[in-house]
């Protein structure tokens, strides 16, 4: 996962390190496909923009079964493999993110960029909303 910071200079280096483990959690649970992992990086209700679409999750409960309808049959994995600050506070930071999508044999499926919303609420690190380029 390479980071590159689009907005210097930055004085919120810790809140930037909090959002980018909710990154790194966030695609290791759903690369593990694991539920609660994954629903431990989103905040509730959770809203996803995509082409002319806004999807919301009012609860974990449905995420990763949509998730895996979104990537269709043919996904096997995720990475990030680039991610950007574009801004930073106490309590939001906001990525560029590049994300790849891979077959069981290791093609790429797809790749999109998405910009990401961390925020911190009531003490917790976590995305509480996505714009994505993803195809669905």
């Amino acid at each position: 996962m390479a980071l590159t910071n689009l907005a210097r200079p930055m004085s919120h280096e810790t809140s930037i390190k909090s959002a980018l483990s909710v990154m790194a959690t966030h695609i290791e649970g759903i690369n593990a496909h694991d539920e609660a992992a994954i629903g431990e990086t989103l905040h509730f209700p959770h809203y996803r923009l995509s082409g002319s679409g806004m999807k919301i999750w009012d609860t974990p409960d449905s995420y990763f079964q949509d998730f895996r309808a979104r990537a269709g049959d043919e996904w096997d994995r995720s990475s990030f493999e680039d991610i950007q600050v574009v801004r930073a506070s106490d309590t939001k930071v906001h990525f560029d993110a590049e994300i790849q999508r891979f077959r069981s044999d290791g093609r790429l499926l797809n790749s999109f960029r998405s910009l990401w919303v961390i925020t911190k609420e009531d003490g917790r690190w976590a995305a509480r909303l996505r714009s994505s380029f993803a195809p669905q």
